[in-house]
Formats: C-alpha cells, structure tokens, sequence
C-alpha cells in the first residue's frame, strides 16, 4: 500500500530520479518549453516550480541552493536573468502543461510542458482580458445610469452635410429670407 507516499517514482531510483529532473528542468529554462510524457511533466511542475520561485530574490545563496540542484552554468544564468525578470510580479503557477495525442511506438500519454510567460500566444490574449476587465457594482451602476438619463435633456442631433468652400453663406433663420425689410 502506498499510504501517504506522494512522490511519483516514474520507475527510477532517487538517483536516477534527480538526473532525470534535474536535466529536463535545465531543458525547460534553457528552451522555455518541451514535449515529454504526461507522467515526467506532472513529476516536473513540482520538481521546477519552487526552483523558478528561489531565482526572483538573486542572492548568492540562491544562486548556490539553485545550482545544487541544476548543476548547469548556463541554466543557472539564463534563470536568474531572463526568466526572474518576466516571472517577478508571477505569484507561482509558472508552469504549463498541455495534453497532446499519445505517442505512436508505445501509446504512452504526452504532454507538453511550458513556462507560461514566454508564451507569446497566450500572453497577448491575456494582456488584452486583463486591460478591458473592470469590476463594477451592480447596483450602484445600473442607479446612476437611470438618474443620468432621467435628469439630462435629450440633445437636438443635426445631420452633417458637406458645404463647399466657395459656397456663399446660408440665411439664418433669424434673417428674412425675402430682400425687402
């Protein structure tokens, strides 16, 4: 029975386990997103999500605890530079992952998974949601609009027509449109 046990043991021993993690997280930063299975993927959220949250404080000791478990220079600078700047404001969830069709040689489920702000498909989608969202009262809205068009007076609408340049002047109808006064 496997009470209480939440590691996902992906049929790997520890070692080969935190190879496996820690090469396909280095991958993850390095290329912002891969296709592995739906199993590895699910294993990796966990594994890379609190390594992204230690790269927003750069620190030495970050760096340090970070480059224990990546072993890997250039992951180490690609994500304290690129991604802690676009995952700052991020309260976690920096991480996606999208279902693909199974593979063709074993049937295995795929996925691919993504670090959510590099995704420039989504990200416009996203920004564009957030910038026309507004919250609004129900009640005091639908109040003050009501009072609005009671009290305003209706404005008279005149159509536009275009007038020539050289062309003289109208009567107002103020004038007598007759030339005898």
């Amino acid at each position: 029975m496997r009470h209480g046990d939440k590691i996902k043991n992906l049929g790997r021993t520890q070692s080969h386990r935190m190879a496996l993690m820690c090469n396909l997280t280095s991958q993850l930063i390095e290329h912002k997103r891969i296709t592995t299975t739906l199993a590895k993927a699910k294993a990796l959220r966990v594994f890379a999500e609190p390594i992204i949250t230690r790269c927003k404080v750069d620190t030495m000791h970050n760096r340090r605890t970070v480059f224990s478990y990546l072993q890997d220079k250039e992951s180490i600078k690609e994500l304290f530079g690129v991604i802690s700047d676009k995952v700052a404001d991020r309260p976690g969830g920096y991480t996606r992952i999208i279902k693909l069709p199974r593979r063709m040689g074993d049937a295995a489920d795929m996925a691919m998974i993504e670090l959510v702000d590099f995704n420039e498909i989504y990200g416009k989608d996203a920004e564009a949601a957030a910038a026309k969202k507004t919250r609004r009262s129900r009640r005091g809205s639908g109040a003050a609009k009501k009072a609005e068009t009671t009290t305003a007076a209706p404005e008279a609408i005149v159509p536009h027509i275009d007038v020539p340049a050289d062309a003289p002047e109208a009567p107002t109808a103020t004038e007598e449109v007759g030339g005898e006064a």
